[in-house]
Formats: C-alpha cells, structure tokens, sequence
C-alpha cells in the first residue's frame, strides 16, 4: 500500500500571520475594534494606513503605532475614497488588505420616528461608505491579487432582530449581501472578501461601563455562552486570518466573533446553569425558573 504525503503546494506556510511588505487600511482605526485590527497588523509586519476622523484620537494612535500613516478624514465624505486611494497609490502602489471598520448606531429609536435624513444617516454610515470605499480601493487591491483581501466588520445585528434599529439591522445585513456577492465577482482574480461579525464589545463606542450596570456583571456569564463580553483583540484575531494564506479558500462568508451569542439564539444560562428561553420578569427584574423571588 502506498503511503500518501502531502504535497509541498498543499502545505500552510511557516509564518502565515507575517504581514512584512503588506500595506493594510484601516477605516476608523484610531478607537475600538478599528485600533485593534491597526495595532494587530502593525505588530504583524504590515505598513498600515489608517483614516481617523477625530483628530485627538488620530493623534494618540499615530503616537502609539509610529510606523503606521494616520490619514485624518471622514470616511463618509464622497471625495475621502478617492483621495486616500491616491495617497495609498503614490506611497506603496497597491493595497493588500481593505478593513471597512466604521460603523455606527448613530440613532438608536423606534423605527416610526425616524425621519428622513435620520435613515439616510444610518444608511450612509453602515453601508453606503462601505460601497464607495471598496470600489475605490479596487484598481489597488488588483495590483496585489491574487493574494489581496476585503474585510468588513458588520455586527451580529446583521443576521438577528434588533428592536430600535431596524435600518442599522438594514444596513448590516446589506453588507453581507454585497459581501456574498462581489466576492463571486472578484474571485477568479483572487481578491477575497469576507464579514466579521462581533457581538457587543468592549470599546469607547460601546462601553460596557455605561451599558451594563456593576450590580449586573455578576450575569455576564450567563448572557454569551463563552462568559463575556468581546475585545478588540478578539476582532483583530479574525481579521488576521482572514487576511492570511491560513484563509486562502475562505471567501463570501462572515466569522462571528460573538462568543457563541447567535447560536444561543436567545437562550441564556439560570443562576443554577439550566439554559432558558423563557426568563420571567417579576418587578422590573428578570427571574429565571427555579430561581427566588429577586431581593
């Protein structure tokens, strides 16, 4: 009998996170996840660009990263695209990696009271930049393919119901459509595109702080199955794969960064470790089957 091998083209590289060489951009990479995903391919080699719209948190990642190019503008400017492309063309002529990062609830309210220019808002700042900034970016990212990687962070919002903001759940969920569908479009030139998914993470524009109250910290285990809530780190780790050789088959789909949230799809643990899709509400507390009355 013979013994099979693996052939050498079939076998992962030796140092598949080493970005060295790679130009990487990063839309709002000066707070939150978007600093996270910057430092990580930093750390990995790569040069990266970052677009930061507050000036003060430009400055301190331009501090914190001194290899990095901090480019302070607003992504959702029709004229920004076009203008980092350029600048990104004449530094490096070509981008390997694309992180649409920017995101934003911008009006967290029912859906019947939003005007106009309120859901053209959301829109704009969850989707709408997302469609400009890839296609400016593509003449780039063909000079670097095959090889070459899309990556844009959605939310776990995108594939569940949010109550009071259905057009951010919109606008999430047309990225993922745009997502599946430009990667069949770019594939056959090697260019990858690809969803992070996170659920709620600690960061400046979702402080756990302020969402969830120190009385309540006790139950964060009993919310996401993995027993917390996320970190940028967590999203970085995703996005250096994906952007990676390690993902080189891996296209038009979306990694959930949530901890195991959407798989529980509602179900959360009692104070005993029972799951539970039925939680009652006594007062205004939340009380699990088997449990006492809350103090």
């Amino acid at each position: 009998m013979t013994e099979q091998t693996t052939a050498p083209e079939d076998r992962l590289p030796v140092a598949p996170l080493d970005f060295t060489g790679k130009t990487v951009l990063v839309t709002g990479g000066g707070v939150g996840i978007g600093r996270g995903i910057a430092t990580a391919f930093a750390d990995a080699g790569a040069l990266v660009v970052i677009a930061e719209v507050d000036a003060a948190r430009a400055a301190e990642v331009a501090t914190a990263l001194p290899s990095a190019r901090v480019v302070v503008c607003d992504v959702l400017d029709r004229r920004t695209p076009e203008l980092l492309a350029h600048r990104i063309a004449a530094e490096t002529g070509r981008l390997d990696v694309l992180v649409n990062n920017v995101g934003h609830f911008v009006h967290a309210q029912p859906f019947a009271t939003l005007d106009d220019q309120q859901i053209d808002a959301i829109i704009d700042t969850n989707l709408g930049h997302v469609l400009r900034m890839t296609r400016a970016m593509l003449p780039l990212l063909r000079r670097a393919a095959p090889g070459s990687s899309i990556i844009t962070v959605t939310s776990i919002e995108a594939h569940r119901g949010i109550p009071n903001c259905a057009v951010y759940a919109a606008g999430k969920a047309g990225v993922s459509g745009f997502t599946r569908s430009i990667a069949l479009e770019l594939a056959p030139e090697g260019i990858r595109v690809n969803d992070i998914a996170p659920e709620t993470t600690d960061t400046p524009q979702v402080a756990l702080d302020v969402m969830i109250p120190q009385a309540n910290r006790a139950h964060m285990d009993k919310w996401i199955p993995l027993g917390r809530f996320g970190r940028p780190s967590d999203c970085a780790g995703a996005a250096l794969y994906l952007a990676s050789p390690l993902a080189a088959w891996v296209t038009g789909t979306v990694l959930h960064v949530d901890g195991g949230a959407l798989a529980a799809a509602g179900w959360v643990r009692t104070p005993s470790g029972e799951w539970t899709v039925t939680p009652l509400v006594s007062g205004n507390a939340l009380q699990f089957p088997g449990q006492g009355a809350p103090a």
